[in-house]
């Protein structure tokens, strides 16, 4: 049934100020987020090394998770976002019923997953029992639990795709703040709770998940009235779901692409000494400080540009993406600068050795050169994920990460030098950024500019 509801804003408002004001309340959040992973590591790293190592080499999963629920997530969002442009809110209520059905049939692929085998993927990675029996219990934690994970990212989606990000924020900071104050109980024990160690790091983020999931679905029914979610759109239907996985599959293959990419770099990094895998997964956390913002950016401009596409407004869809393309670089120089000039005050935070101070100061001073060419990558990819060109996403990344970081770190880590492995991540963000340039080039001429000629017919 199609109804009326005035003009959105995402069509009417000054670009600068619309983009301000859905961006901000995702980038909080977003910050919020990174904060309370980089807690969940600081708490573990005092436990001891091995335990930091263990949550490092369960990373590549739990990335797989969040890839899976955003890549549904944002091929909903995409196809919400053009409906609602479009005025079609019968297949935007379809779409989001459609996008909750494949966000339920993931979670239940990473339940079983994580019951059968979470002890086989450390035994691979590791032979010390410290780390995997952390380890194991830690991801089996999550993955079991992992409708949190999925129900809160979907219902974030939800809420953004029309423009309530305030409320999308609070589900996720409800959820991540939930957790930060819940680490120190369930690691180190107590109010009654006793001591879990890093299995108590998982739980206390599986409640923080779930929590944010049931805050979410409040807010959608009670303040998303643009979008309909009933069990009768839980149906699936091929003509919904094609263009949802069309955008979305795109999107989980480059997470996938980014957890070989981790796990084949803990693998290479491991064969040098397990302390530069803590080191990884520490420069992991770091970095959410600064690639968080540019995500949450990202949402909020995914949603603005998808907005305009369907309602043929090609100005609007420009300055979007110059002004993304600016906040994105500043996000990026901040980092360039914190890697260089302030290493060991960056790497203090997770109670370092001498050895794994070496190592950090040398990594992080390294890897932080391609941030200097990253936001761009990064806003760009997005900007194919809204025009419906996630395959142009999939490329880049599989360009970066596979065909050219993991074959030059291996190269690399032949000479015998763990510190030349490093070079690996510029080397591959500078073949990364003339392939995204190139593409943007392509559906630049391919969807956007054809809108001009449309607005004079």
């Amino acid at each position: 049934m199609r109804q009326s509801l005035g003009e959105n804003k995402m069509g009417v408002m000054p670009v600068g100020k619309l983009l301000f004001n859905m961006a901000t309340p995702i980038m909080i959040s977003m910050l919020i987020q990174a904060f309370y992973n980089i807690v969940d590591s600081i708490y573990v790293s005092q436990l001891s090394e091995n335990a930091l190592t263990a949550v490092s080499m369960a990373f590549p999963i739990q990335n797989l998770m969040i890839g899976f629920s955003t890549g549904v997530g944002v091929g909903m969002n995409s196809l919400l976002s053009k409906c609602l442009g479009s005025r079609d809110y019968d297949r935007a209520n379809r779409a989001a019923g459609n996008g909750t059905l494949l966000s339920i049939i993931c979670c239940l692929l990473f339940t079983v997953g994580g019951l059968l085998f979470s002890d086989d993927f450390f035994r691979i990675q590791s032979d010390i029992p410290e780390i995997v029996e952390g380890g194991t219990d830690y991801l089996m934690i999550c993955t079991v639990f992992s409708f949190g994970i999925f129900g809160s990212i979907l219902c974030e989606r939800l809420l953004q795709a029309t423009g309530k990000t305030v409320w999308s924020m609070i589900t996720q900071s409800v959820g991540a703040v939930l957790n930060i104050l819940l680490d120190p109980l369930f690691i180190f024990g107590g109010l009654g709770i006793p001591a879990m160690g890093v299995a108590g790091a998982a739980v206390a983020t599986v409640i923080g998940q779930i929590v944010s999931c049931i805050v979410g679905l409040v807010f959608h029914f009670t303040k998303n009235k643009e979008v309909q979610l009933k069990f009768s759109g839980l149906r699936p239907v091929w003509q919904i779901m094609r263009p949802i996985l069309g955008v979305g599959i795109p999107s989980v293959i480059m997470v996938a692409v980014g957890s070989v990419m981790t796990f084949t770099m803990n693998m290479i990094l491991n064969g040098f000494t397990p302390t530069a895998v803590a080191v990884f997964g520490a420069y992991f956390k770091l970095q959410s400080f600064i690639f968080m913002p540019i995500l949450g950016l990202n949402n909020a401009m995914v949603s603005i540009v998808a907005f305009n596409y369907g309602a043929r407004k090609p100005d609007r869809i420009k300055k979007t993406i110059k002004l993304s393309c600016a906040v994105a670089l500043c996000f990026a120089m901040l980092g360039f600068f914190s890697f260089e000039l302030t290493p060991d005050l960056l790497l203090s935070m997770f109670k370092p050795t001498d050895h794994f101070l070496e190592i950090g100061r040398t990594a992080l001073r390294i890897i932080g050169w391609h941030y200097l060419l990253a936001g761009f990558c990064i806003v760009l990819n997005a900007v194919f994920q809204a025009l419906g060109n996630g395959l142009y996403a999939t490329f880049t990344s599989l360009c970066r990460q596979l065909v050219v970081l993991l074959p030059v770190a291996f190269l690399l880590s032949l000479s015998g030098r763990l510190e030349l492995i490093w070079w690996a991540f510029p080397i591959a963000e500078v073949v990364s950024l003339l392939v995204t340039v190139l593409l943007f080039v392509r559906i630049y001429r391919k969807k956007i500019h054809p809108l001009y000629a449309a607005e004079t017919l």
